[in-house]
C-alpha cells in the first residue's frame, strides 16, 4: 500500500529529526544510513525514496538543524554566559549543532558547508544587533569574536577528559569575555559618568 503524500512528509521530518540527533551525537561518519532508519522504525531501503545519498541527507539536516533561529537575547555577555555552561557542554545531543559538528563539516560535501555557512551568516548578522560597539564594523568584530570564542571553548571544554580543565576553559573564556565586554565605549562611557558623579 503506498503511503499517502502527508505520511511521507511525516516519516520524512521524522529521518531529518533522528538524523540530526544522531549526528551531533556520534559524528557524521559514525551514524549509517541504516541506523538513522532503524531508529524511525522505517527500512533501510526506503531511504532512497526520500533522500538521494547520505550526503543529501547530511545537507538537509544540517538545513534543519540551523533553520529556526532563536530571538536574540537582549544582551551579548547574558548571551555568553548562558552559551558557556556546564549544561551546554554535557548536552551535545540536544545542544549547539556547531559545537558538535562544526569541525567535521570541513570534510563534507559543499551542500553541507553551504548550510552550515548559510547560518553562519545568519548568525553573525543576529549577534552584530546585540554587540556592543561605536559603529556597524566594532559590533560585527564583537559579535564574531564573541562567537568564536564561545563555540572554541565548548568544543575544547568537550574534548577535555579532566574535569577540572574542562571547567576552566569554560569560566576563564567567560572571564575574559566580561573583560571584553567592559572595554565597549558605551560601557566606559557610563562608568566615567557614574566616576564623575560619585557613583563606584
Amino acid at each position: 500500500m503506498k503511503a499517502s503524500r502527508e505520511q511521507v512528509l511525516e516519516n520524512k521530518r521524522a529521518i531529518l529529526a533522528a538524523a540530526a540527533q544522531l549526528f551531533r551525537q556520534r559524528g557524521f561518519e559514525s551514524v549509517t544510513v541504516a541506523d538513522v532508519m532503524k531508529s524511525v522504525g522505517l527500512t533501510h531501503g526506503g531511504f532512497y525514496g526520500y533522500f538521494k545519498s547520505k550526503d543529501d541527507l547530511i545537507a538537509q539536516a544540517l538545513a534543519c538543524m540551523l533553520g529556526h533561529d532563536a530571538a536574540p537575547p537582549a544582551n551579548l555577555a547574558v548571551y555568553a554566559e548562558r552559551y558557556l555552561s556546564p549544561g551546554r557542554r554535557a548536552n551535545a545531543v540536544d545542544g549547539c549543532s556547531v559545537a558538535a559538528l562544526a569541525s567535521e563539516a570541513l570534510r563534507q560535501t559543499s551542500g553541507a558547508r553551504s548550510a552550515m555557512t548559510a547560518w553562519l551568516k545568519r548568525q553573525i548578522d543576529r549577534l552584530s544587533r546585540i554587540s556592543p560597539g561605536a559603529d556597524e564594523a566594532q559590533k560585527r568584530r564583537n559579535a564574531i569574536g564573541t562567537w568564536a570564542s564561545v563555540v572554541g571553548a565548548v568544543i575544547m571544554a568537550r574534548m577535555s577528559d579532566t574535569s577540572a580543565l574542562s571547567d576552566e576553559v569554560l569560566s576563564e573564556t567567560r572571564a575574559w569575555l566580561a573583560v571584553q565586554d567592559s572595554r565597549s565605549p558605551k560601557l566606559q562611557a557610563r562608568t566615567k559618568r557614574r566616576r564623575a558623579r560619585g557613583i563606584g
